[in-house]
């Protein structure tokens, strides 16, 4: 099911604030994660984060996006109005924070199960999106990963997660190396997409990019975004290369013509071609059109 969505890029956007989500809507981001949390303060901005996403999701603003408003958590006396409100027609699913065990997540389906037969929706339609954001949450992230057929991606919070263990990061972010690991196996055994943190000084390209590949070899296929600046360098390490598509192309050609011909296993310059390289190139093929019909619909839309 997480195939079906391009989880590339999640762009945080204070839903309080109708600037930012102007500027939103003008981006490249994959996910709009509309914030009705940490960002919207006081509390009785959060009413009117509520409406905003109402209003606009009703006027067609965040067509080209997949949106994943994030709750507040279960213990806020914000989560029922949270999820009663947004459960509509152009939301796709929520991204629910502090999850500490997959009790969290089995309550938060059941609150969804609910709604969806109170309001005529198929049973599953709305997903979920856990952030891993405390100890706790990164020893269970295989069982939270795993707690709903709604889940499709785990996405890590470090800022919230250094302050549940009383740490400090470091310039080599050496702090993050093990729950970023950790994150990406439990995401990958459920076969769940795995989405890396914030980078938090969004000036810093230079850092960002040195982070993107420390994620790319983790095993992350996204990340949670602060600033729009950030998008065309995440873009370019979470999409598909060129030569990548291309060599996918020719691996799943001469899987093929092995099939029609008989042969047990394809070779391709020398190399046999087994069922786990057929499987991945497969997934860079379905990535690759998926961002492509992305670009067609924001092209068209802009007609």
């Amino acid at each position: 099911m997480q195939d079906s969505f391009l989880l590339r890029s999640l762009m945080f956007v204070p839903s309080h604030n109708l600037k930012l989500l102007e500027s939103s809507i003008k981006s490249e981001a994959d996910v709009l994660l509309l914030d009705l949390e940490d960002s919207v303060q006081p509390e009785s901005n959060k009413e009117v984060a509520r409406n905003n996403i109402i209003k606009y999701v009703n006027q067609g603003r965040f067509e080209n996006y997949h949106i994943f408003p994030r709750v507040n958590d279960r213990e806020s006396g914000q989560l029922l109005l949270d999820t009663q409100s947004l459960t509509i027609d152009g939301v796709d699913g929520f991204v629910y924070p502090k999850a500490k065990t997959s009790q969290d997540i089995y309550f938060f389906d059941k609150l969804l199960e609910t709604i969806e037969y109170e309001k005529g929706f198929e049973v599953g339609s709305f997903k979920i999106i856990p952030l891993i954001e405390t100890a706790s949450a990164v020893l269970n992230a295989k069982e939270i990963a795993q707690a709903s057929d709604r889940v499709i991606a785990i996405a890590f919070g470090n800022e919230d997660f250094l302050s549940d263990i009383n740490g400090n990061d470091d310039s080599e972010n050496l702090v993050l190396q093990t729950p970023r690991a950790l994150i990406s196996i439990a995401a990958h055994s459920a076969g769940i997409t795995p989405i890396d943190t914030v980078h938090i000084n969004v000036h810093d390209l230079t850092d960002l990019e040195r982070q993107l590949k420390i994620a790319v070899k983790l095993g992350f296929q996204g990340k949670l975004i602060l600033h729009p600046k950030e998008l065309s360098l995440v873009h370019d390490y979470f999409s598909p290369s060129k030569d990548e598509v291309a060599d996918a192309k020719e691996v799943l050609v001469s899987f093929e013509k092995s099939k029609r011909e008989g042969v047990g296993v394809a070779i391709l310059n020398g190399k046999f071609i087994g069922p786990p390289i057929v499987r991945q190139a497969e997934k860079i093929i379905e990535k690759h059109n998926r961002i492509n019909r992305k670009n067609e619909k924001a092209n068209n839309s802009r007609r």
